[in-house]
């Protein structure tokens, strides 16, 4: 009675450590950044980059002095227009999410792969910084020459359509005539027989 009494207790104690190291390692913030970046051609044949960047607290505790950083822009290939790549925060809820955007100006032609932005954060039960990386952007083909689009000439059907359409229609007629049927194609055969 006394080994199935030491057995159990054992088992208990080892079940509540157990419990107790997926509970400690669920209580803090997990961060996932999402980074998108996308093109608008200007008319007066410049380019601008629109990079946004969320950050969301997937954990079960609070993030505090968090801090966001996208240095992936070179400054040789790209002028920020509007916003900046860096940004502060005192604290991102569990399951809360932050937002950043800003606006570049390209100055180069060519393809570019952003790296990811970098996110550093404090847990309070942890003295170093943590970090996170946002995903990457797909490759940008700035400044790209873009061949003119082939457009459908709306003109052209306004003005020859009804003409084209009569054509058609009067093609479609005598081709029915010409064309012997089937129908009629079997009843000859038989009536020679």
């Amino acid at each position: 009675m006394a080994t199935l009494m030491t057995n159990l207790l054992l088992k208990a104690c080892i079940a509540l450590f157990l419990i107790s190291a997926a509970t400690a390692v669920g209580d803090s913030p997990f961060i996932i950044a999402h980074k998108k970046a996308s093109l608008t051609r200007l008319k007066s044949g410049a380019e601008r980059v629109s990079v946004s960047i969320d950050i969301y607290n997937q954990g079960f505790s609070t993030a505090y002095d968090l801090s966001l950083v996208d240095y992936s822009w070179p400054q040789d290939a790209f002028d920020v227009i509007s916003g900046n790549i860096s940004q502060s925060w005192e604290k991102l809820d569990a399951g809360g999410v932050l937002s950043h955007s800003f606006e570049l100006e390209a100055k180069k032609q060519g393809m570019f792969y952003g790296a990811p932005a970098v996110i550093t954060f404090r847990i309070p039960t942890k003295t170093a910084l943590q970090e996170a990386y946002s995903t990457s952007v797909l490759p940008l083909d700035v400044l790209a020459e873009i061949p003119p689009e082939k457009k459908f000439e709306w003109r052209l059907m306004a003005k020859y359509g009804s003409q084209v359409s009569v054509i058609s229609i009067v093609g479609l007629f005598i081709y029915l005539m010409v064309t012997p049927s089937k129908s009629s194609g079997l009843k000859a055969s038989k009536k020679k027989r």
